[in-house]
């Protein structure tokens, strides 16, 4: 049921493995905060990696990880998210993080014939974990041979699904739905043109800006930085807005984010520049018809609510 009717839109599966991936990096950073983990931080992006021969798609992240327990608690007793228990104990942190989603780690079932998770917790005494699954309510569990702590997500993508093995549909993706999260997303090594050819560098392929503008006291931004990320927003548009509103709402809900007001042209303009919505810097969705009240879709920008649920 879950692998056939859990997502409408099943490229959302990588925004859910990765949101997750972000969230156990923002834990570990809050316990780092707290004092609650003294070791080093070191790298904490979130990695996307593409196996073609394996046919395989992994998430990897240096985040908090798992310990044996906390696999069987929140990956084998479906539907309940290890988001709840870290809400509750740091509740008035305001590093808060993305994730209350429940059965977004099963989305990856939606593409793969076998999912596997290889965890280390960041407590440095619990040994690593491996977790595989097919799918049917089987699952196996050993240790792992794993050194450093954080998750890796490996997915058998199958053969209904082959497109989630090309780099260039990947990075669609993860342009679409993850380039404000807060932790950098790489995906791959940067390319540069050289001699009639693209060659790979050395340098990591940043797929996200983890400052988005709206996140920002806006005393501190000029116009050019509005104007600039409106055209980040939308690349295709050439005319500049009119001017613009910096939104930061905390009743009767939380909201922030830029609302610019176009020079509208024609009605083709207002169907294609539409206000973005998100969900703690997770893209959501950019239909706010019946979300937003009416008189805001000639509008252009960004909304970001925590208290907006992400879409099933």
């Amino acid at each position: 049921i879950i692998k056939k009717f859990l997502y409408s839109d099943q490229e959302i599966f990588l925004r859910e493995v990765v949101s997750n991936a972000v969230d156990a990096t923002q834990k570990l950073k809050t316990y780092a905060s707290k004092g609650d983990f003294t070791g080093e931080l070191g790298d904490l992006s979130v990695r996307v990696s593409i196996d073609p021969k394996a046919k395989t798609l992994t998430v990897s992240d240096r985040g908090i990880g798992m310990t044996a327990e906390e696999v069987d608690k929140y990956i084998n007793q479906i539907a309940f998210s290890s988001a709840n228990d870290f809400l509750e104990k740091y509740k008035d942190d305001p590093n808060a993080i993305i994730g209350h989603f429940g059965l977004g780690f099963y989305s990856s079932f939606m593409v793969s014939t076998k999912v596997e998770i290889i965890t280390k917790s960041h407590n440095s005494d619990s040994p690593a974990v491996k977790w595989s699954s097919d799918g049917t309510v089987e699952y196996k569990m050993t240790t792992a041979d794993k050194s450093d702590r954080g998750t890796d997500i490996i997915m058998y993508i199958d053969s209904e699904h082959k497109e989630f093995l090309e780099k260039d549909r990947i990075e669609s993706i993860l342009k679409k739905h993850c380039r404000f999260l807060p932790v950098p997303i790489v995906s791959g090594k940067k390319q540069e043109w050289k001699d009639g050819k693209y060659v790979e560098t050395e340098e990591d392929n940043v797929i996200n800006n983890t400052e988005p503008l709206w996140k920002k006291a806006p005393a501190g931004l000029k116009d050019e930085d509005y104007t600039s990320f409106y055209h980040q927003l939308y690349p295709m548009s050439m005319d500049e807005p009119m001017f613009w509103i910096h939104l930061n709402v905390d009743y009767p809900f939380n909201l922030t984010g830029i609302l610019y007001f176009p020079r509208v042209k024609s009605n083709l303009d207002l169907q294609r520049n539409k206000i973005q919505l998100y969900s703690n810097q997770v893209f959501v969705t950019d239909s706010v018809e019946g979300i937003v009240p009416e008189f805001l879709t000639l509008l252009h920008g960004v909304i970001d609510s925590p208290d907006i649920p992400l879409n099933v």
